[in-house]
């Protein structure tokens, strides 16, 4: 599903992002990135999202080189990505159901289907019942939810999370964490940066550590 061939980010006045970044995500696998502040994980992601381009090397999702990729076509791949940030980003003059909605009318889906697909995203958060509740009257646990439900809803292949549970509890970020878990043995492909050990720790699957801009470990969490 994801391929990063050989990448390098430099920007201007040659300061090194990443280098030489080089590994493999397969279809349903999910994987943790894992890096000091500045080690190059923002970097690696916004390659992955198509909002920055690499200097050397490939970044390839499901064989597609996201170089070759421009205007409505870049556009079309960023649809089907979904992403989930440590801050939602809710519009809160928006229902929820409407924030969750939102991929989906920016995409074209029908307005006869679009309730079906929200009401199963906040069904799989365990928010049915705020589907009509402004954003600001839930808890910042309920909000992070909502911004899950709004990256699913399109029922993406691929879902990135950046820095997901930052703002969370232990006990909520043990919850998001178990929702990222059930989706990926749904079949998503999963990649969640994070800086948290404990988070890290919690679950057996692999870990791709960056530090400098480099990639310098790349295996398997202890099975509990």
């Amino acid at each position: 599903m994801i391929d990063f061939e050989y990448v390098s980010k430099f920007y201007e006045g040659d300061r090194e992002a990443l280098f030489e970044v080089n590994f493999r995500l397969a279809p349903g696998e999910m994987a943790f990135l894992t890096g000091h502040s500045g080690a190059g994980k923002s970097t690696l992601l916004r390659l992955l999202l198509g909002l920055e381009t690499a200097s050397s090397g490939a970044v390839r999702v499901a064989g597609t080189n996201l170089a070759d990729l421009s205007g409505e076509k870049l556009a079309r791949y960023r649809r089907r990505v979904g992403v989930v940030f440590q801050d939602p980003n809710l519009e809160e003059d928006l229902t929820v159901f409407d924030n969750v909605a939102l991929p989906l009318r920016i995409s074209g889906f029908s307005e006869s289907d679009i309730p079906r697909r929200v009401m199963a995203a906040l069904s799989r958060v365990d928010l049915s019942e705020q589907a009509l509740v402004s954003p600001k009257l839930l808890s910042g646990g309920q909000q992070q939810r909502v911004g899950i439900a709004r990256a699913i809803v399109h029922r993406p292949a691929l879902l990135i999370a950046d820095e997901p549970t930052g703002n969370l509890d232990p006990e909520l970020s043990a919850r998001v964490m178990r929702m990222f878990t059930q989706f990926q043995q749904l079949g998503v492909t999963i990649l969640v940066a994070t800086h948290e050990r404990a988070v890290v720790e919690s679950l057996p699957f692999r870990r791709l550590v960056i530090e400098r801009g480099r990639l310098i470990s790349d295996g398997l969490g202890s099975k509990r």
